[in-house]
C-alpha cells in the first residue's frame, strides 16, 4: 500500500514574502479556495503578527475554507501565538505553527542567546501553544547547518512538549540532496519519538535543490513536504508544489507514495498565483511554463504525432493545460456571465459582480469572443484594484515628429477628486512617453523596476496584460491591468501600481 505524503502549502505565507507579491484579503481567500480544489492537505494562511491586515485575512480564510488543515506562522512568543490563535480558532481544523532558531549562528547572532535558553523558549512555546490547539507543528529554523546533536535534543524535547509535527527547513537552501536524506533518515533513527508524529520539511531553491531536497526527504521517512505554487517566495523560493507532486506521480511505482492533490487543478492554480502576486512565470518553467508541453524540433513533432509517449512522460490534460472556449459576447447578459464565473470558481459579492461585470463589458466590445483566460484575468485584475487616487480616463497616443526625429506623443487624461487632469509627454517609445505623462500628472518620481507584457490568450484579438513594479520613495510596489490595447493596458498598470503605493502610505 502507497505511503501517504501530506502536502502543506506556504503560498500565502512564504510566497507572500516575495516584494510587491502581498495579496489583500478578498485575493488571499480566493487563491485559498483554489487550494481547497486543488487538494492540499493543510494551508498556511499567513503569520497573523506581521500586521493587522494578514490577522484578518487569516482570520476570513480560517472561516470559509473548512477542507484542508488551517495553520498560521508565529514567533516563539506568547504574544504571537495569541494573535495566530484568534486568527485560526475558527477553522474546521487549526493548526499553529511555531518556530525558532536552531543553528548556532542563527542563536548567537540573531537570538543573542545560547543553545540552552533557544531550547527552553522552543519547549516553553510549544507549551504555551498546545493549551489552545491539539496540532502544534515546530521547526527548528535553518536545521541544515544546526549541529546535529543539539537539533536531535530540540526535536526530542519539542515532541515532549507536544508538538504533533515537527518541520526540518533547510531555510538558506544550504543542503544537497544526499546530506539531506542522511540528516532525515539519522533523526528518525536517533529520535524514535519521530515514529509517532508527523515528519515535515521545508526546502528553499538558493542552490536550485529544493525539489530534489524534498524529494530525497520523503525517500528517507519525511510524511509532510511544505511547498509553494509556482516555487515562489522569500529569496530564490520554495519547493514547488506541483514540480514535487507531478515527480512522485508520474516515478509512483519508484517511490511508493501518493498525495491527495487533485493534478488538473495544477496549472489554474498556477496561473491564479501568478496574476494574483503578479509574478510572472518562465516559459521553460517545468509542468506549468507555457512551453512545457511544446514541441518545435521536427524530430519532437513526428514522434508526438505518433505517440505523444515519445516526447511526453505527463499527458497535458492530467496538469489541467487546455483550453476552453467560453462563448461569451458584448451581448452576453449578467446571469450568463455570473454563471460562467461560477463554473471558473468565483462567488463574488454583488458590488464586486458589478465591477467586474462593468469591465467584462468593456472589453467585450472590443473583442468579438470572451474566452476563460480573458475572464479570468479580468476578475483577478479587478480584485487587485487598491481605492485610487488617480483614476484613468482616457489617452491618446501619437507621432510627432521634433528635431528632424519621430518621436512618440502620449496625452493623458487623468482623474482625482472628481477633477480630471490632462498632460502630454513625449518618450523613446509609446510606453515610455505614457508613464513619463503619468509622472508629470502625479508628481512622483518613480523608479521602474520591472515591466512586462503578454498575451492572456492566442490570436490577434488577444486581450493584452501587463505587470509593472515600481519604487516610490524607498517602497516597492506592483501594478497590473488588462486591455486590448496594450498601451491602454500599461498605463493602467503603472496606475495601479502608483494607487497601491498611495494605500500603503494610508
Amino acid at each position: 500500500m502507497a505511503r501517504k505524503i501530506l502536502v502543506f502549502d506556504t503560498t500565502l505565507r512564504d510566497g507572500e514574502q516575495v516584494p510587491g507579491a502581498k495579496l489583500n484579503i478578498e485575493q488571499k481567500l480566493i487563491v485559498a479556495k483554489q487550494l481547497e480544489r486543488l487538494g492540499v492537505d493543510v494551508i498556511e494562511a499567513g503569520f497573523p503578527a506581521s500586521s493587522p491586515g494578514d490577522a484578518k485575512a487569516v482570520k476570513l480564510v480560517a472561516q470559509k475554507v473548512r477542507q484542508p488543515i488551517i495553520a498560521g506562522l508565529a514567533r516563539s512568543l506568547q504574544k504571537d501565538i495569541d494573535i495566530l490563535w484568534n486568527s485560526i480558532k475558527d477553522a474546521e481544523r487549526p493548526r499553529i505553527h511555531v518556530f525558532l532558531a536552531a543553528s548556532d549562528i542563527h542563536i548567537e547572532k540573531k537570538l543573542r542567546m545560547d543553545r540552552e535558553r533557544a531550547l527552553e523558549m522552543a519547549v516553553e512555546a510549544v507549551k504555551y501553544a498546545k493549551k489552545y490547539c491539539s496540532e502544534i507543528e515546530f521547526s527548528p529554523e535553518d536545521a541544515t547547518r544546526a549541529d546535529f546533536d543539539y537539533l536531535c535534543r530540540v526535536v526530542e524535547e519539542t515532541i515532549k512538549a507536544g508538538a504533533t509535527v515537527v518541520n526540518i527547513p533547510d531555510t538558506v537552501g544550504y543542503a544537497i540532496p544526499e546530506e539531506f536524506g542522511e540528516l532525515i533518515r539519522r533523526l528518525r533513527e536517533r529520535v524514535p519519538a519521530t515514529d509517532n508524529i508527523i515528519l515535515s520539511v521545508h526546502c528553499h531553491n538558493d542552490l536550485g535543490l529544493a525539489t530534489a531536497n524534498s524529494i530525497a526527504a520523503i525517500r528517507n521517512g519525511a510524511n509532510q513536504i511544505e511547498c509553494t505554487i509556482n516555487g515562489i517566495g522569500e529569496r530564490a523560493g520554495n519547493a514547488a508544489l506541483e514540480e514535487v507532486v507531478m515527480i512522485l506521480k508520474t516515478r509512483s511505482h519508484h517511490f511508493n507514495v501518493e498525495t491527495g492533490i487533485v493534478t488538473p487543478e495544477i496549472i489554474s492554480t498556477s496561473r491564479l498565483v501568478s496574476r494574483m502576486m503578479n509574478l510572472p512565470i518562465q516559459p521553460n518553467k517545468a509542468i506549468v511554463g507555457a512551453n512545457a508541453f511544446a514541441h518545435s524540433s521536427g524530430i519532437h513533432q513526428d514522434g508526438i504525432l505518433k505517440d505523444r509517449r515519445t516526447y511526453e512522460i505527463i499527458r497535458p490534460e492530467d496538469v489541467g493545460a487546455q483550453e476552453h472556449l467560453l462563448v461569451l459576447t458584448a451581448r452576453s447578459g449578467r446571469k450568463a456571465v455570473k454563471q460562467k464565473l461560477i463554473e471558473l470558481g468565483y462567488e463574488l459579492p454583488n458590488d464586486m459582480f458589478e465591477q467586474i461585470y462593468r469591465r467584462f463589458l468593456a472589453v467585450a466590445d472590443r473583442k468579438k469572443e470572451i474566452t476563460a483566460e480573458d475572464l479570468k484575468s479580468i476578475v483577478e485584475v479587478e480584485l487587485t484594484k487598491v481605492p485610487e487616487v488617480f483614476g484613468f480616463v482616457k489617452m491618446v497616443v501619437t507621432t510627432q515628429a521634433m528635431s528632424g526625429n519621430d518621436l512618440p506623443l502620449a496625452i493623458l487624461t487623468l482623474r482625482k477628486n472628481g477633477d480630471e487632469i490632462t498632460q502630454a509627454s513625449v518618450g523613446n517609445g509609446p510606453v515610455d512617453a505614457v508613464f513619463k505623462c503619468i509622472d508629470r500628472i502625479t508628481g512622483l518620481v518613480i523608479n521602474l523596476l520591472d515591466y512586462t507584457v503578454e498575451a492572456v490568450t492566442s490570436g490577434t484579438e488577444a486581450l493584452g496584460e501587463a505587470r509593472v513594479k515600481i519604487e516610490v520613495n524607498g517602497e516597492v510596489v506592483s501594478g497590473r491591468a488588462t486591455s486590448p490595447d496594450v498601451i491602454e493596458a500599461s498605463a493602467r498598470a503603472y496606475l495601479n501600481a502608483i494607487n497601491r503605493y498611495f494605500t500603503l502610505r494610508k
